[in-house]
């Protein structure tokens, strides 16, 4: 797999099939049509080229020549002020600072339910099956307050929320009426070529495509 729009740079990006946060990376990738070679990873038993590169051996691992990334919030912003058209942060520090509190939010809010929506035992995928849909419904006044997540226009925020979203078939969540402002806002990021262009085959099946 290999994301080449507008090719300016080559980089390799070890992503995991389903991986969510490796999601975010690849969609910033596309928004920003950096030359990429997308490597898919074994989770489970990282192969030696990407022990080699990070200790961990952990998705997302982002490699630009001498640089070696394996933080998935440390190379969405890397990839912002390296290549900075499209912006997908703001200029203005004070701006700046509620994008990334904003995506601090949907992390400690939202995405904390994934590892047990991903891994937990059947009593704790309940649970978070139901924290999870709560904490969206309670937000659906933001997701209708703009053309995007907080923005008129596409930003971090976007490709941190679009993952998640994503996933809900996954996780066995629909969303009642009330959340019917959700799955419009979904569908307007669904259907940029950024988020259909970096899909992996995975991914697509969890909506069956």
């Amino acid at each position: 797999m290999a994301l080449v729009a507008g090719k300016r740079s080559v980089m390799t990006l070890f992503t995991g099939p389903t991986c969510i946060h490796s999601h975010r990376v690849r969609i910033v990738l596309g928004e920003k049509g950096i030359g990429v070679d997308v490597e898919i990873a074994n989770e489970e038993t990282p192969s030696e080229d990407l022990l080699a590169l990070n200790p961990y051996g952990s998705v997302p691992t982002l490699v630009d020549r001498d640089l070696v990334l394996y933080d998935p919030q440390v190379m969405i912003e890397y990839l912002d002020e390296r290549f900075p058209h499209p912006p997908l942060m703001p200029v203005d520090p004070v701006s700046r600072a509620q994008c990334r509190l904003a995506v601090c939010r949907i992390l400690a809010d939202l995405y904390v339910f994934v590892e047990d929506l991903e891994h937990g035992s059947d009593r704790k995928i309940s649970k978070a099956k139901k924290g999870l849909k709560e904490a969206l419904i309670a937000s659906a006044d933001v997701f209708a307050s703009k053309k995007y997540f907080l923005s008129d226009d596409f930003t971090v925020m976007d490709a941190t929320i679009a993952p998640l979203l994503w996933r809900l078939p996954k996780y066995g969540i629909d969303l009642p009426v009330e959340g019917a402002v959700i799955e419009e806002y979904a569908d307007r990021v669904f259907s940029r070529t950024s988020f259909q262009e970096t899909l992996t085959e995975a991914e697509k099946e969890i909506r069956g495509l």
